[in-house]
């Protein structure tokens, strides 16, 4: 049985990035329950940074986050919604708008366009893998797919240089 704490000899780069990848995690959890539940963003944002990162709850453990990383996700999201939406649905398929995807798929495509249009000293590839990923957690079907395909349409269109693909605007 693994534990997700780290060793004390772990190095400092792969313990940050964990918790970058816990703070991904919370973060979509957080936006899914804004959308879903109609929380303000000041009370999902204060719930998930005192009761969840780092904590056991009912069996659950949830992994010690970046919670400055998750705070700029969430709230990124929430200022940006009105700019990230339109990117998403023009990279959907035709009659899918973001309204009328899964919550936890559109959760996941909004906290990683979110990262790729204002977190340019992250690699695109980095984002795209770490919410594909996420969408792996959360789906066995089509999604991941859905997922991968939209971010790279999405950072081919914003961030085609990161790609270093020679992909073009």
């Amino acid at each position: 049985m693994s534990s997700s704490k780290s060793s004390p000899n772990s190095n400092s780069t792969a313990k940050k990035a964990n918790q970058r990848g816990a703070a991904r995690l919370a973060a979509v959890q957080a936006l899914y329950q804004m959308d879903i539940g109609r929380t303000s963003l000041d009370h999902t944002l204060s719930q998930f940074m005192t009761f969840y990162m780092g904590q056991e709850i009912e069996g659950d453990e949830y992994l010690p986050a970046d919670k400055n990383f998750f705070k700029q996700i969430v709230e990124g999201v929430a200022k940006n919604q009105l700019q990230i939406d339109p990117l998403i649905d023009k990279s959907l398929v035709e009659g899918w708008p973001v309204t009328r995807i899964d919550s936890t798929l559109r959760a996941i495509l909004r906290g990683a366009t979110f990262e790729l249009l204002h977190k340019k000293d992250i690699p695109a590839k980095v984002i795209i893998t770490e919410y594909v990923d996420i969408a792996r957690a959360f789906f066995e079907k089509d999604e991941p797919r859905v997922a991968n395909g939209v971010l790279d349409n999405i950072a081919r269109q914003h961030r085609s240089a990161d790609l270093g693909d020679g992909a073009k605007n």
